[in-house]
């Protein structure tokens, strides 16, 4: 057994990962808050704490004992990326052996503004580490969650959806001109979850890229698969490169977003979306398979299937 942080522990994606942990029993959970913890929590090894990751001394006192720290800490409303860093300082003074920074995404940021705070935690990591090992870390990046593709079913027990430029519900799609063949990772909340689980109880040195890839399509399968277990045809908008490099998606339709870290996001819709499918033809969605690689055994849930599963029956 060892004891594992978690930050930002109260985020959809943390939870699933937290339950996935619990269900070893294997695991004392510290779960980190802005918060008062919860008094009525009745899991079993899991308890919480409080902190602002302003007061270090704070921090430091928290981490103690602490082998993996789990960082969900939303990049995009963490003020200069203070928070995060605060918290990798103060997991080097305590002692933590391993640090997962709150990744959770995609293999580079190009076009997606909104997530620069994730490539500036990389630069201080691997700063950190420049001269000599002082911090065993990965980035677990998983690509895009399937599980966005079944809204606005609930696929998942914690994992929340929102419509996307593919939407299964109205069997549409915003494409790039030319982006057809254009690649993408898919792969699922929970097979993400059963990753972090193994790679928490993994003796080896973790791999500093830990890309995770369940299924790799392009953007011309994912539709056909959409159009096979919609049993429907896949209304197409094509889009033209410079609009959307100017952050504009003409289209008759916008997906509906709604997205904790991003209290504006629908505001920003247009922008959004041009971001995301201008960073899916920069290959920024289509992950590596580090940890595929660490855990070959394991097999991960297809696309497809776990499509089929969600839209089976449904109109």
């Amino acid at each position: 057994m060892v004891r594992i942080a978690v930050a930002g522990g109260s985020g959809n994606v943390a939870l699933e990962i937290i339950d996935a942990l619990v269900a070893t029993n294997r695991h004392s959970i510290l779960i980190l808050s802005r918060k008062e913890p919860d008094g009525n929590e009745q899991r079993p090894h899991v308890t919480g704490a409080m902190t602002d990751y302003q007061n270090t001394q704070q921090l430091d006192q928290i981490l103690r004992g602490v082998h993996t720290v789990l960082s969900f800490i939303t990049t995009q409303s963490d003020t200069d990326n203070t928070a995060q860093k605060n918290l990798i300082d103060a997991a080097i003074r305590a002692g933590v052996k391993r640090f997962a920074p709150s990744e959770w995404a995609t293999s580079s940021f190009e076009h997606m503004p909104w997530y620069q705070g994730k490539g500036v935690i990389r630069q201080y990591l691997q700063e950190i580490n420049k001269e000599k090992k002082i911090l065993e870390y990965s980035l677990f990046i998983p690509g895009l969650f399937t599980n966005y593709l079944a809204h606005p079913h609930k696929s998942a027990e914690h994992f929340k959806s929102f419509e996307t430029h593919i939407d299964f519900q109205n069997c549409r799609a915003l494409v790039l001109e030319g982006g057809e063949n254009d690649c993408i990772t898919l792969t699922t909340a929970q097979d993400l979850a059963n990753i972090v689980v193994k790679a928490v109880e993994y003796q080896g040195e973790w791999p500093v890229l830990g890309g995770i890839k369940g299924t790799e399509l392009s953007i011309q399968e994912l539709t056909e698969i959409g159009e096979r277990v919609r049993g429907k045809s896949f209304t197409i908008t094509t889009l033209q490169r410079a609009d959307l490099e100017a952050g504009i998606t003409k289209s008759s339709w916008l997906p509906m977003i709604d997205h904790p870290g991003m209290p504006n996001a629908q505001e920003l819709a247009s922008e959004l979306s041009a971001g995301m499918i201008l960073a899916i033809s920069a290959g920024a969605l289509n992950t590596t398979d580090e940890w595929n690689r660490v855990f070959p055994e394991y097999t991960f849930m297809s696309a497809e299937r776990f499509l089929e599963g969600v839209w089976k029956g449904k109109d």
